[in-house]
């Protein structure tokens, strides 16, 4: 978990970040899972846009995601979440 002053460095880190992974309205699938985790990996904070037009079902996505990569979710705004997950030589 991630403690407020954490998750407050890591949204003014993201601030500047496009979004390099794209749910689509097929939600989450394994190419995406697949796509998250790399990016997560060579990235270590990224950001995801998220297709789905009803709020309830943009977070059960972020969610979704967030337990199939072991990311932590940072912040949504809209329809873009941020994701966090450390380096693993960094753990």
């Amino acid at each position: 978990m991630l403690t407020p002053r954490e998750r407050a460095d890591l949204k003014g880190r993201a601030h500047a970040l496009e979004p390099v992974v794209h749910v689509g309205h097929g939600g989450v699938t394994d190419a995406v899972v697949r796509e998250a985790d790399r990016a997560l990996a060579a990235h270590e904070l990224i950001k995801v846009k998220v297709g789905a037009a009803d709020r309830d079902e943009r977070a059960a996505a972020v969610a979704d995601l967030c337990a199939r990569t072991s990311a932590e979710h940072v912040q949504s705004v809209g329809r873009i979440a941020v994701l966090w997950r450390p380096r693993p030589d960094e753990a």
